[in-house]
């Protein structure tokens, strides 16, 4: 018998978080970062989706708030501290930072540049990555067991 997973998609600006097995996060990502965070002990994980590296120069946490990476980043860990994991223990997969638009600025390689600073001033512990190149990815991410699944379309 084959158990039905229930995908949920994590679209431009998203954050979800899960302690449910069942339960897959995805997402399609270009020059995008998605970041797959959790805490292997606590078996809760989550996946953030955001567009721009830094932060929203207004300042407002607006509905568009998590679009920009240090307000993604810092959503995904709070959310997940308050789901029950512990910040000494959560792990990453990171994802994304493609060049698939031929334009004069290579905002893929920024959000590269962001999130690698952000994991060493915060001190968080990327296991693996998968960045850069022109071809747009498909994420599937299991938020219990921290297993992702990566395609290159």
């Amino acid at each position: 018998m084959t158990t039905q997973l229930e995908i949920t998609t994590v679209i431009q600006g998203e954050i979800a978080i899960s302690d449910d097995p069942g339960v897959v996060f995805g997402t399609l990502l270009g020059s995008c970062i998605s970041v797959c965070m959790y805490d292997l002990q606590a078996r809760v994980g989550g996946m953030n989706h955001f567009l721009l590296p830094g932060e929203d120069c207004m300042g407002t946490m607006d509905a568009a708030a998590y679009l920009y990476g240090i307000n993604a980043m810092k959503g995904l860990t709070e959310g997940l501290i308050k789901a029950g994991c512990v910040r000494e223990r959560l792990q990453c997969k990171a994802f994304g930072g493609a060049a698939v638009l031929s334009i004069a600025s290579d905002i893929g390689q920024e959000n590269v540049d962001f999130l690698k600073g952000y994991f060493r001033q915060e001190e968080i512990r990327c296991v693996s990555y998968s960045f850069g190149g022109n071809r747009v990815r498909r994420i599937r991410f299991w938020p219990t067991t921290g297993k992702v699944l990566q395609n290159l379309c």
